[in-house]
């Protein structure tokens, strides 16, 4: 499906925007409409051979509009420095896209500490260091920024076998609001984008790995609109969102999934029908398709 550009081509002349986990997935694709509309991109992730060519790809029609850098932003300290750099070499953000994630779908009883772990702390404390970061530094600059997060409609139905995904993009709509009230007066705005499934590469053979788990919310038959959301009009919501033109809408978590959470809601419980042996065979694609990544990013 494609659909018509809603926006001139210097509707985001002027914005300096930063896209965590941008060399994959959902904040890829948005980068290349966000450099279509002005803007400059910062990507961030742990991989800089993909985050390379993220850049390369998003900044085709505009070359050196798009920068990358390696950053884990489960470390505060790390983020900071990013975010040194970016101020140093290039001037302030404007604008800061939460979309660093992890998940896997899985049976809770399952979960090590340590898998928990691995999503929470992206999710969670990944979206709270990066906007904490460029929060202080909006503020000491007396300059206004905008905050969009990448959550889900799990944050008010909640999901079962994505427990900790469900947890920490939770935690984020909580920020989300806290902080859109606390920072108003600075002129700094949080939202955040509940999209429904709108497929990529990656999560997919963590969230779909199998025909046995096709059963979830990864599925259109699921969704009223009875298809999958595109990136250009997830773009084309995010452009909005970061523009001078809502300057009065702050502390919302927008849904925008073709009816699903109102008819479902939008979740995996139909994976309670997986026995053992499905789970097993789920498990082994998913971490499959982890350690190409890890090997991706030198780990």
């Amino acid at each position: 499906m494609t659909t018509t550009p809603l926006f001139a081509p210097t509707t985001l002349a002027g914005k300096r925007i930063l896209i965590t986990g941008g060399g994959t997935g959902l904040g890829r694709g948005v980068a290349r409409h966000l450099v279509d509309n002005g803007a400059e991109v910062h990507l961030w992730g742990r991989r800089p051979a993909v985050l390379e060519e993220a850049a390369a790809e998003a900044s085709a029609s505009r070359p050196g509009s798009v920068h990358w850098q390696t950053v884990d932003v489960r470390k505060a300290d790390l983020v900071g420095a990013a975010m040194d750099e970016i101020w140093d070499r290039h001037g302030p953000l404007t604008g800061v896209i939460n979309n660093a994630a992890a998940n896997f779908i899985a049976p809770t009883e399952s979960l090590s500490a340590r898998g928990f772990e691995a999503v929470t702390s992206t999710v969670m404390n990944g979206s709270f260091n990066t906007a904490h970061a460029a929060g202080k530094r909006w503020i000491a600059g007396k300059q206004k920024g905008v905050v969009l997060s990448t959550l889900t409609t799990w944050v008010w139905s909640g999901s079962a076998f994505v427990v900790p995904s469900a947890m920490a993009k939770a935690a984020v709509h909580a920020m989300t609001m806290s902080l859109a009230v606390e920072w108003a007066r600075y002129g700094i705005r949080f939202n955040a984008i509940a999209s429904g499934p709108i497929p990529t590469d990656y999560a997919w053979e963590m969230l779909n790995p199998t025909d046995k788990s096709a059963v979830g919310a990864t599925q259109a038959d699921q969704v009223p609109a009875g298809r999958m959301g595109t990136i250009e009009e997830l773009a084309n919501l995010t452009t909005f969102l970061l523009s001078d033109g809502c300057d009065y809408l702050t502390g919302q978590t927008i849904a925008m999934d073709g009816g699903q959470m109102l008819a479902g809601p939008g979740t995996f419980a139909g994976l309670t029908s997986m026995s053992d042996e499905d789970w097993v065979a789920a498990r082994e694609k998913s971490k499959a398709a982890s350690e190409v990544a890890k090997s991706q990013r030198g780990v």
